[in-house]
């Protein structure tokens, strides 16, 4: 699930005010532990709410909560010519066994792209985190796609994203997706789960990271 310097995935898809609970198991490689996310969305008259919080349960011993991590974006209708266009700002924060994941701070433009079978939700942002020096772009495209008359559901996101290399004095970008398959058991329980696929995202791993979950999720 989401880690370390985790973006924002925006569920516009949502036509209502909307939460769920999740809690996946991650099988990727030296994890072996539960995640769990929550996840609020809520529209209002000026544009809308996004926030999600995230703990990985992998202390040692007893495997109680041992990172912490949320997000929270606010987007904002623009009175533009083109239509759907948003201002939005978020902000991360997070801490883990190792010290604290640094904040970022992110401020752009959001628009809905349309595909014809399905919306992609973009957001182009400047982005400064705290640890890196200078500052960097953000792009974020986010998904949420019914099958079979809402009995099955394809959503997730994707990030792309520069941040500061210390020991080549350059820049690197760093992707990160999590596309996930739930099957819906009425209007609250989902089984599924996701596929986190990452490059330059985990520290110390410059090849690409795929690592598997499952799990459930409850809309309230």
């Amino acid at each position: 699930m989401k880690k370390g310097i985790l973006l924002a995935v925006l569920l516009f898809s949502f036509s209502t005010f909307a939460q769920n609970f999740q809690l996946h198991y991650d099988f990727g490689k030296d994890r072996k532990y539960f995640t769990s996310t929550f996840e609020m969305f809520k529209p209002d008259e000026y544009g809308s709410t996004y926030l999600f919080v995230d703990f990985d349960f992998n202390h040692p011993g007893n495997k109680s909560a041992s990172l912490g991590y949320f997000e929270i974006a606010r987007y904002i209708s623009l009175p533009l010519p083109i239509e759907n266009i948003s201002a939005t700002v978020h902000y991360n924060d997070g801490t883990a066994p190792w010290g604290p994941l640094g904040h970022v701070w992110l401020i752009g433009l959001s628009y809905p792209v349309n595909f014809g079978i399905f919306v992609l939700n973009t957001d182009l942002l400047y982005r400064k985190d705290y640890f890196s020096e200078g500052s960097d772009m953000q792009l974020i495209g986010s998904w949420s796609i019914p099958f079979l008359q809402e009995k099955i559901t394809f959503r997730g996101f994707f990030y792309l994203w520069t941040t500061k290399n210390f020991a080549t004095d350059s820049r690197d970008f760093v992707f990160l997706s999590e596309p996930q398959l739930w099957i819906n058991f009425g209007n609250h329980l989902a089984l599924g789960g996701e596929v986190e696929i990452s490059n330059n995202f985990i520290p110390g791993k410059t090849e690409i990271q795929i690592n598997p979950t499952l799990g459930f999720k409850w809309e309230f």
